[in-house]
């Protein structure tokens, strides 16, 4: 994710969407949840309990849900503009990891009508944001199920007075679902952290005359009785907050690029020109970095160029990722392409196991993205980085990247200094055996979940040198570290 920067370009100025859980009442029409605990019929000698309310994860314990794995979700809904009003259907496929009771899903907002888990209607309750399923009976733990839930309402956005506001957003001509670090619950129930990734079926069904733009490759549409529906499938694992949904009215390029579908959409509230000449080189800058990183991940590429006043970002949802119009106010803008088409490899199947190793995506991405400039000839990464060292304020080495607190979590340190503190490697180890190591982490953990414990191993391991000490000072320091050596 790039923020945009106070100066038109790449200042960190304006933090991105993203809430905490929103407190209140269930929607209407809806049980309040009770406590649930297994019936006598379900146990069979075993014991059953429900799954826990929150992923684990320190910086936003009631984010996700535990208990089982999602693997698929087949999201449908349709959306009414005028009204703005949305009725959707979701079918998530998992697998208990635990024997359930019951089991939470995310879910902000909308009304519940209905739940069957493998076939069978389930009792279902809202905590807040919670949804509670209570099959028929238990799950077992290695066995998979299927669950069912038809909903509706009006979406609203998600607020978090920290970290801004983030989810479905009505516009003049459709909806935004953009955010992070979560937003898709506010249009789809989902287990909402990016330690559960899954893979996706989309069909968005809105007025006719209007495109709706979604993950991964296009399946084709179809119009019936005035309302036109538009099918997209992710079929790599993907985080829940890298979905999205963008309905509007849009100039549409489509192609082929190595074999995978190239699809971009630039809003038409935009007059012709440097948004469309930026994303037009998506399939350009991804082959460099395709160079760099080893094979590009995904089966599609392209980009969405949206304009609205609460989007000041761009955000790397996968395969496909949406640029705020303000990145390109001075003309063409390369270096956020490169940014957002950097976290496809380093963010979205390389994905975070908790929010606190941020740095993991935004210092990578903004690495590619310094090394994108030197490529294209505008500055080279060694300079790029000592005019960082030089001039990052003071903040930048009070807030350690690799545990910046939930306030920090999109400050210029974790992406600034994250990027330096990449450089700092590249230092310490040499080019043959830096590019190995990004490599190397691009592909054993592609589709994956990771850890910067993990990183700092890896990097050991393939250079067989000692790098502790270099990344405790410059994740977790509060001290300018010494300057590496120039490349």
């Amino acid at each position: 994710m790039a923020l945009a920067r106070r100066d038109g370009r790449r200042r960190l100025g304006l933090l991105l969407s993203g809430a905490l859980l929103l407190a209140g009442c269930g929607s209407a029409g809806e049980e309040r949840a009770e406590p649930v605990t297994a019936q006598p019929s379900q146990t069979n000698s075993r014991s059953f309990a429900p799954g826990a309310a929150g992923a684990g994860d320190p910086y936003f314990p009631s984010y996700g849900n535990g208990g089982y794995d999602a693997a698929h979700y087949t999201v449908k809904v349709r959306y009414d503009p005028e009204k703005k009003r949305l009725t959707g259907t979701t079918v998530l496929r998992a697998t208990a990891t635990t024997n359930l009771s019951a089991f939470n899903l995310d879910l902000a907002g909308l009304t519940v009508r209905s739940v069957t888990v493998n076939g069978v209607k389930a009792r279902h309750a809202r905590t807040d944001d919670e949804l509670v399923v209570t099959p028929a009976t238990g799950l077992t733990a290695g066995n998979g199920f299927v669950a069912e839930i038809r909903y509706d309402g009006q979406p609203a956005p998600l607020d978090n007075q920290l970290l801004g506001e983030g989810g479905w957003l009505h516009t003049s001509d459709g909806a935004i679902a953009l955010g992070q670090p979560e937003s898709a619950s506010t249009w789809f129930p989902v287990n909402d952290h990016p330690s559960d990734k899954a893979t996706y079926d989309f069909e968005i069904t809105v007025p006719k005359g209007l495109t709706a733009v979604s993950n991964g490759v296009p399946k084709g549409q179809s119009t019936r009785a005035g309302w036109t529906t538009w099918k997209w499938s992710e079929g790599a694992p993907m985080a829940s907050y890298l979905t999205t949904a963008v309905i509007g009215k849009f100039r549409v390029t489509t192609g082929e690029h190595k074999g995978r579908s190239v699809y971009s959409a630039v809003t038409t509230k935009l007059a012709e020109g440097a948004p469309d000449r930026s994303v037009a080189r998506t399939t350009e800058v991804a082959d460099y970095l395709e160079s760099l990183f080893g094979p590009y991940p995904f089966d599609a590429y392209g980009g969405v160029v949206v304009a609205d006043d609460r989007i000041r970002y761009a955000l790397e949802t996968q395969s496909r990722p949406v640029y705020s119009a303000v990145f390109f106010g001075q003309g063409e803008n390369t270096e956020v392409v490169a940014h957002e088409l950097a976290h496809q490899w380093f963010g979205n199947s390389v994905a975070l196991q908790k929010w606190q190793d941020i740095w993991l995506n935004e210092g990578l991405a903004t690495y590619a993205q310094w090394l994108w400039a030197e490529h294209s000839g505008e500055s080279t990464v060694q300079h790029t980085f000592e005019q960082q060292y030089a001039t990052a304020p003071g903040q930048v080495w009070r807030t350690p990247p690799g545990k910046p607190g939930v306030a920090n979590l999109f400050s210029r340190s974790v992406y600034d200094r994250g990027g330096m503190t990449v450089h700092a490697l590249r230092a310490a180890v040499g080019d043959a055996a830096f590019f190995t190591i990004l490599r190397t982490w691009a592909a054993e953990k592609q589709n994956g979940n990771a850890t910067t414990a993990e990183f700092v191993a890896h990097a050991e391991r393939i250079s067989h040198k000692k790098l502790a000490k270099l990344f405790d000072a410059w994740l977790y320091g509060t001290e300018r570290p010494p300057t590496p050596k120039p490349l």
